[in-house]
């Protein structure tokens, strides 16, 4: 049997994985890195995207916004403010969220507050491309 990383993922409402995987690819605040069995350790702020890990010869893949990766003797455990596995995610939620921030964004009026609706069409555009990756 391969080596392997223990992974967990919570969010405030729930333990969303614990598994052992092969391999973690996370999506950083500055940028997406990996972690193998036997990683140096480390803190990580996450940003908005996908994780991929790899279990068994599958890729599987979790959409997360916001919170923060430690890994330390080979474990990683994931604190998110949001994580939904691919196949939680409903499709045409996101599309209706990212048509909504994009119609706020082409208006342009005043009192829209442009940081937020900027990051809800980030979370929606993520949400989809978690979808379709792992279709």
């Amino acid at each position: 049997m391969a080596k392997t990383i223990h992974l967990e993922i919570v969010t405030p409402d729930r333990k969303l994985l614990s598994e052992d995987v092969e391999f973690v690819g996370a999506p950083g605040y500055n940028g997406e890195f990996g972690v193998l069995p036997d990683h140096a350790p480390f803190l990580a702020a996450l940003g908005v995207g996908s994780l991929h890990y790899n279990k068994d010869g599958r890729k599987h893949w979790i959409f997360l916004s916001g919170g923060f990766a430690e890994v330390s003797s080979n474990k990683m455990s994931v604190l998110a403010e949001v994580a939904e596995r691919a196949e939680e995610i409903d499709l045409e939620r996101a599309r209706k969220a990212r048509e909504r921030s994009e119609k706020r964004l082409l208006e342009q009026k005043a009192q829209i507050d442009f940081a937020r609706t900027q990051a809800a069409l980030q979370r929606a555009l993520a949400r989809m491309k978690t979808r379709n990756l792992a279709a």
